[in-house]
């Protein structure tokens, strides 16, 4: 199977992986979106789990991982509910990790075992998703989920270049394990990124509405038996018929909310809202040999860590316009 990528390019991919992606699990992410809310917010935010799971095993494989390695990334997101992020805070849950929580129930409960046995490698020991290194690291490092996400969202809403995008893929090396970049420059350009993706973008008002609005909906239809976990775990587009279909008022007065317009306002608001603190501090290759984090080399990056910290710790606050 030959597939292609606008951000890493082309690639031949082994059998198991091209039997994975046609499972139903897999297929399933196409219907939930990367951003939670934020399709129903504006259309153009339409990213999916699918084309950003399929992206993390492309860039595990361009960057030397295993091919246990890139069906750890290929399955990385199989969990997620309908609406993503959503669902931690419809659930009053601070780790926003529920899928997380379900990750393995999730896949033992598909053929996605049967598929991994059929071509001969350990579902247990792929599923240890903690030992994947270029996968999955804690912040402040690298990893393959976190540069895909971010570099998948920001060129496609045009907030980044796709050439800027390659270019950046191209300065990333592998050393002890951990993804490091070529230059400072490189860090520089990915950690301003990355805070226009986590401030920008996660923080705008209109995504901070759409969250709140669909939290309310969600937990609303719940509460009434309008749906129920178990449709959670359908896909985005499912669970939004249902709740259409259920003719109840409060519920479409809701969603008939979540078009408001919204403006930032700290002194007059009527929505507060924090995400998890992201900070970023990539590793650098320096004398081709030792590694150092960005912030040992860069005042650029320590100025714009501080104030991801800052904006991150204020939130966001929003006011909804009433025409």
């Amino acid at each position: 199977m030959k597939i292609h990528d606008f951000i890493y390019g082309s690639f031949h991919l082994e059998p198991v992986l091209a039997e994975l992606i046609h499972t139903e699990p897999l297929q399933r992410l196409k219907k939930i979106h990367q951003g939670g809310a934020s399709y129903l917010v504006n259309p153009k935010w339409n990213v999916t789990r699918f084309e950003h799971s399929v992206g993390v095993m492309l860039l595990i494989k361009k960057l030397g991982g295993s091919i246990e390695e890139q069906i750890a990334g290929l399955l990385h997101d199989i969990s997620h509910t309908a609406f993503s992020h959503v669902i931690d805070f419809v659930l009053d849950n601070p780790e926003q990790d529920f899928h997380d929580q379900i990750f393995e129930k999730v896949i033992q409960s598909s053929e996605i075992p049967s598929v991994l046995q059929k071509h001969g490698f350990n579902l247990w020991s792929i599923l240890s998703i903690e030992k994947w290194s270029i996968l999955e690291q804690p912040l402040p490092s690298l990893c393959a989920d976190r540069i895909d996400y971010t570099l998948r969202d920001l060129s496609t809403y045009n907030m980044i270049s796709l050439e800027d995008a390659c270019k950046f893929v191209d300065e990333l090396r592998v050393v002890d394990d951990k993804i490091c970049l070529k230059t400072i420059e490189a860090a520089e350009w990915f950690v301003k990124a990355y805070y226009t993706e986590v401030i920008d973008f996660f923080l705008h008002p209109s995504n901070v509405y759409g969250y709140a609005i669909l939290t309310d909906i969600l937990k609303i239809a719940m509460a009434k038996q309008i749906i129920h976990f178990d449709d959670l775990l359908s896909d985005d587009e499912t669970v939004w018929r249902k709740l259409i279909e259920s003719k109840d008022h409060e519920v479409l007065q809701k969603i008939k909310d979540i078009s408001k317009k919204v403006i930032n306002d700290e002194r007059d608001y009527d929505i507060h809202q924090k995400k998890k603190v992201r900070i970023i501090d990539p590793f650098v290759l320096v004398g081709n040999v030792r590694i150092k984090k960005a912030t040992e080399l860069s005042t650029k990056v320590r100025e714009l860590n501080q104030y991801a910290l800052e904006k991150s710790l204020k939130g966001t606050f929003i006011r909804v316009l009433n025409t």
